[in-house]
Parts: structure tokens; C-alpha cells; sequence
């Protein structure tokens, strides 16, 4: 499970390394404060559903937005 985890989250990485050079090069914000929000209400209802702690999961995502942002900000600043 464990290696599936991180797998599935180098696949994450891929796809938002792509989004990131797409939004450096039509000038796009590298956050949208708006879709964090949505995605996190999404994702804490999914955490119900699965009977996880929502409040966990918030957590662990706001973890992997913060870090997509971050290398947004980087291929902004190299682009």
C-alpha cells in the first residue's frame, strides 16, 4: 500500500509538473485559491465517505498543494 502511495503520487507530481510549465507559459497564477478550496471540500467529503478523519486529510492534501505550488512558483521563475 505503501508503495502504491507513492507511486500514485509521483504519477500527481507528473501531471501538475506539466500544468505548471502550461501556466508559466500563458502567464496564469501559479495558485487559484478558489479550486484549493474546492478541492479540499471535495476531498474531506471523500474522507467521510471512507470514514477517514476529514480533518487529516485536509491536512495531507493542503501538504501536497503547497509543495505543487512551490515548484509552479519555480518553473515560473526558470521559464
Amino acid at each position: 500500500m505503501d508503495a502504491a502511495l507513492v507511486f500514485m503520487l509521483a504519477e500527481r507530481f507528473k501531471i501538475t509538473q506539466a500544468v505548471g510549465e502550461y501556466k508559466a507559459t500563458t502567464q496564469l497564477p501559479p495558485a487559484d485559491r478558489g479550486r484549493e478550496e474546492r478541492q479540499i471540500e471535495r476531498l474531506r467529503q471523500l474522507a467521510k465517505d471512507a470514514n477517514l478523519d476529514p480533518d487529516f486529510t485536509e491536512k495531507f492534501l493542503r501538504f501536497i498543494i503547497d509543495e505543487v505550488i512551490r515548484h509552479h512558483e519555480r518553473i515560473r521563475g526558470n521559464g
